[in-house]
């Protein structure tokens, strides 16, 4: 009588603590962030549900941030986290209980509460990885670290089988260990999916294996169920159709997904900075420029305890000023990030003075800021997370020390070419006015290089312009001549002296465009010779991670049946 006592009280505190917990998350939602925090922070050390959900609060701040101590911070909570999960879970060894348990043996070896600390103990490897991938976007340290990404994966592969097995009993709060398992089962075959050949070569090496419409299937059941993953399988799908697939792929996210997903969510929160930032990003990539800049001004004011929102929205306004090529409302909001965010200062620096070097000859240049002292202040600002450089500040920096000589030679269109970085021709793209007025701008570009004296960059301007000048040619419908600059690019990639990035990122532009007319064949060869036959340039990860979504969409459905 007892032992079922014991059972029933075992049952009730995991019952409230996930009652508790899922109150939380709603304060956190309404912008109540600290109260939300504190409320968890009192209990984190007995209860795993309040020690994780207050670590996820914690990573998702170091995710807005980047700053070190953020990331530092959160990896040191989710690591307590972690001791403390420990502590619920089954003292036998985990893989000889599974084996029991998968083959329908001793299922009651594993209380209800034992089998949810598995779940949120594999949940805890996971956000841990999560945050070295933040660190390292080249995977190295991803790799690494992988004995805990193995235990997370194998974790949720035994997890999932076993609530499959006819045998197992679904106990009070099933629906949340179920939400758990969907999580990470679909977070694991979806990032897997999205990694370059050489590295899952690696991973599948030992043990792992991705499948990318399975993960999104898995995320979208976790989101729609009435569980307290349902959120976190939400957020991991905006980031996914809204920018995952735009910076680590070729911007095939499924808009209309995303808009489904967060409708509810607005309608519940409609102050709620998250939506409201999710918002903004769906206008804005459907090409809706002004709904977007004030759906993301509108999260500004929407809360003021947490800026990390208000730096995430700069960010982006400052790209949606970039694609209106309002420099200087661009450039105010590079400025506003370079003097209150940590993730990137010669970023933003180098942003700054990409910004005025748009300016005309007329134009009043902000603070008496002069874009060449920006420029060669870029190389000292640089930054080291956990060791590692950031690619987007290791590009900036390398861009900027062509204006380190007394007679330097300018960058042609900095900002449009730090725009394809981060994949913004793709947006522009969904508007026919925008795209013309960026093409008008290169064009006169082109012309002044035409005119300019010969230097060492010579061809390497001509090349980059040739690049952004080629996508826009195709938003247009004008392909051909969009094929002429891709070629043209290829034609002299021997004569590049410093942008090597550009060659094999012309050949993945050419296969797009081939893709784009069904060409699969002469698609998935170029691909595999920009994949191949380059290595050691700027952004190369990011390059790769676009080669292996391009790979996947040529093996996939007619394109014209895609989204």
């Amino acid at each position: 009588m007892s032992r079922d006592t014991g059972e029933g009280e075992l049952k009730l505190d995991l019952k409230s603590s996930l009652s508790e917990c899922m109150s939380a998350l709603d304060m956190f939602l309404n912008n109540n962030f600290e109260e939300a925090l504190c409320h968890l922070q009192a209990k984190c050390k007995d209860s795993m549900y309040h020690a994780l959900t207050y670590a996820t609060m914690l990573e998702m701040q170091a995710m807005m941030t980047f700053d070190p101590q953020d990331i530092l911070n959160a990896g040191n909570t989710m690591k307590e986290a972690q001791a403390v999960c420990q502590r619920y879970r089954k003292k036998s060894t985990v893989a000889d209980s599974f084996n029991n348990l998968v083959h329908g043996q001793s299922l009651d070896q594993f209380t209800e509460e034992e089998i949810h600390a598995e779940v949120c103990y594999a949940e805890c490897l996971l956000q841990r990885a999560a945050l070295t991938f933040l660190q390292d976007e080249n995977m190295v340290s991803f790799i690494k670290g992988g004995i805990k990404v193995r235990n997370s994966y194998q974790t949720y592969k035994e997890l999932d089988t076993l609530q499959k097995c006819a045998s197992y009993v679904k106990g009070e709060s099933h629906c949340h260990f179920e939400g758990g398992v969907k999580l990470g089962v679909g977070a694991f075959n979806l990032t897997l999916s999205m990694l370059p050949t050489r590295i899952l070569r690696l991973l599948e090496f030992v043990g792992f294996s991705g499948n990318k419409e399975y993960g999104l299937t898995q995320l979208q059941e976790g989101a729609t169920a009435l569980s307290f993953r349902a959120l976190l399988c939400t957020l991991l799908l905006l980031c996914y159709h809204t920018f995952l697939s735009f910076v680590l792929g070729t911007g095939k996210g499924n808009i209309e997904e995303a808009e489904k997903l967060l409708q509810p969510y607005l309608n519940r929160y409609p102050k709620g900075a998250i939506f409201l930032f999710f918002a903004g990003r769906i206008e804005e990539i459907k090409g809706n420029i002004d709904a977007a800049i004030s759906r993301f001004e509108e999260c500004c004011e929407a809360q003021q305890s947490w800026k990390q929102f208000h730096h995430m929205c700069y960010w982006q306004l400052m790209w949606c000023f970039t694609y209106k090529q309002q420099w200087k409302m661009a450039y105010f909001y590079a400025d506003l990030l370079s003097k209150e965010n940590s993730w990137s200062k010669a970023t933003y620096t180098y942003m700054k003075a990409a910004y005025l070097s748009m300016f005309e000859g007329q134009d009043c240049k902000p603070f008496g800021d002069d874009e060449v002292k920006l420029f060669r202040q870029v190389p000292s600002l640089k930054l080291k997370i956990a060791g590692k450089s950031l690619p987007t500040e290791k590009f900036a920096i390398r861009k900027s020390r062509r204006y380190l000589p007394q007679n330097h030679v300018p960058l042609p269109v900095p900002p449009l070419e730090m725009m394809y970085i981060w994949n913004g021709y793709a947006v522009i793209g969904k508007q026919r006015d925008l795209t013309e007025a960026m093409l008008e701008t290169l064009v006169r570009a082109e012309e002044a290089l035409e005119g300019a004296a010969a230097s060492d960059f010579r061809m390497d301007d001509h090349c980059v312009v040739k690049l952004l000048k080629g996508l826009c040619l195709k938003y247009l419908g004008r392909e051909d001549e969009a094929k002429e600059c891709f070629k043209y690019i290829h034609t002299n990639e021997k004569k590049i002296k410093y942008d090597h990035y550009l060659a094999p990122n012309a050949l993945l532009e050419l296969a797009l465009l081939y893709l784009q007319q069904d060409k699969r064949e002469e698609a998935t060869k170029l691909l595999e010779t920009a994949k191949h036959n380059y290595k050691n340039y700027s952004m190369e990860s990011r390059t790769h991670f676009r080669i292996q979504d391009a790979l996947l969409q040529a093996k996939s459905v007619p394109l014209n049946g895609c989204s």
